[in-house]
Parts: C-alpha cells; sequence; structure tokens
C-alpha cells in the first residue's frame, strides 16, 4: 500500500496525465468542438429556430410555423435533415408570410383574469366571478369552476375543468361515430397536444387534443371523421381526401376555422 497522501499523489501523477493527453493531442490533433444540435433560418430581418421531426409515414418534407415562432419540418422516411434544411431555405418567402399573419393576429392572453374571453364550443364566452360573488368560483358558459384564488390567474383551473370535459366527451364521441361508420376503434385517448388537433395509429388509437372542446361542435366531429378516416387511408393522399369528404362533406369549413384560430394550440 503507497505511504503518499491524496495530495502527494496527485503531485506526482497529474504531471504523467498532463504528458499523456499532450502526446494523444499530438497524434491525433486537438478534439474538435461537439456539433450543434440548434438549427436556424434567416427570414427577412429575422432568426427563426428550426426543429426537425422524422416520421416514417410521411411521404413528402412538410414545413409548418409554430405559436412560439420557430419553424418545423417534418422529415420523411429516407430524407435527411441536410434536404429538410434545404426544403426550409426553399420556403423562406412562404414562412415570411406565415409569420407576418401570426404578428398581425390577436393574441390570447397568457394570464386568464375575471373579464378574459376564452373559446367554448366555438363561442366567445367571458369568465365570471361566481353567481354569489363568493371569491372561490369563476362561471362560464353555464360551467362552474372551484378556484382558491378568483383574483389571479384563473388558465390553469380553467383548462383542468375543460381537459376533464374532454375526457368525458370526446372518446364517447368517438366510438359513436366510428359504430355510426363501421369503423373498428380498439382505443381513445385525450392529450395536451401542442402542434395537432389529433391522430391515429395503425393499431386502432385515436389520439384526440383536448382543446376539441373551444371548438365548434361540427368542427370537433369534423376531427374525429378525420382521425377515423385514417383506419382506411394511413396517409393524406388523394384516396385520404375523398374518404374525408365522403364522412364529412362540409370539411373545407371545418378546415378554414382550424386554421383561423390555429392560436387555440398555443
Amino acid at each position: 500500500m503507497s505511504n503518499l497522501l491524496p495530495r502527494d499523489l496527485i503531485a506526482k501523477t497529474l504531471p504523467a496525465l498532463l504528458n499523456q493527453r499532450v502526446q494523444l493531442e499530438w497524434l491525433f490533433g486537438p478534439r474538435p468542438p461537439a456539433p450543434s444540435d440548434e438549427h436556424w433560418l434567416s427570414v427577412g430581418t429575422r432568426r427563426v429556430r428550426l426543429s426537425f421531426v422524422r416520421n416514417r409515414r410521411a411521404r413528402r418534407y412538410i414545413l409548418r410555423l409554430r405559436p412560439d415562432g420557430a419553424a418545423r419540418v417534418t422529415v420523411p422516411r429516407g430524407g435527411s435533415v441536410a434536404e429538410a434544411k434545404r426544403f426550409a431555405e426553399k420556403n423562406v418567402p412562404w414562412l415570411e408570410q406565415q409569420l407576418l399573419r401570426q404578428a398581425l393576429r390577436p393574441q390570447r392572453p397568457a394570464v386568464w383574469s375575471p373579464g378574459t374571453e376564452i373559446y367554448f364550443r366555438g363561442e366567445r364566452v367571458r369568465l365570471a366571478p361566481g353567481e354569489t360573488g363568493e371569491a372561490g368560483s369563476v362561471c362560464f358558459a353555464g360551467e362552474a369552476v372551484r378556484v382558491v384564488d378568483a383574483s389571479g390567474d384563473l388558465r390553469p383551473a380553467i383548462e383542468r375543468h375543460l381537459r376533464k370535459l374532454a375526457a368525458q366527451e370526446l372518446p364517447a364521441r368517438v366510438f359513436e361515430l366510428a359504430a355510426l361508420h363501421q369503423l373498428p376503434v380498439r382505443r381513445v385517448t385525450v392529450r395536451n397536444q401542442r402542434s395537432r388537433w389529433g391522430s391515429c395509429s395503425r393499431r386502432g388509437t385515436i389520439s384526440l387534443n383536448w382543446r376539441l372542446v373551444q371548438t365548434p361542435i361540427s368542427v370537433r366531429d369534423y376531427l374525429v371523421l378525420h382521425e377515423l378516416a385514417h383506419l382506411k387511408e394511413m396517409n393524406h393522399s388523394g384516396r385520404f381526401w375523398s374518404e374525408v369528404e365522403r364522412l364529412c362533406p362540409a370539411f373545407r369549413e371545418a378546415e378554414r376555422w382550424l386554421k383561423q384560430h390555429s392560436g387555440l394550440l398555443a
């Protein structure tokens, strides 16, 4: 066993370790810096952050502007990040136009307080104190929600209430429409997606965004039918949209509403 103290041991071994590192750098050169995972795109006078998401079911590159001002590119099966970035660069004019529309779109308040208007079943409704005036409740469109402090931020409590409604209503509606059109659904989940209204897996699981309770009933049903159509066509081909039109002839009106109110996903 060595009689060296820890301090003496370090003093003895450190020069050898440093010399070993110098020799390695002399043989192989200095270690290059780790590549950055961040990607940026110049759009007019702005720099927009790019993110890339691989989707094995996608057949082409898809560019989307997120509510937070970042851009997302879907990379199809067999695609590459380099090609996805080139695709985004080719579509800078479109992205600049979307950024302008986003800037002109009215922004929802980050904090919800009494008097704030929110969407509920497609209508703008105002948050108001409880009918009795008690500090622990807030009402909107016939709904009453208990809150800790009615003078604080009501958003967390209101969103929890809306998510509870969605969990009760959306699965039942999916199974009802699936039975009507004789389409097999195995499972329905209600989630807190930030970039999509819904999704459908090959195994027959449909996931829906809880914010559908904020849309009109006709739009909610269109989104459900849209996902049900994927049970026949797991893509967005012409055959898929023909199936959507068969299930929901007025789907274009619903699509327009969703585009005009895309801020609900923020």
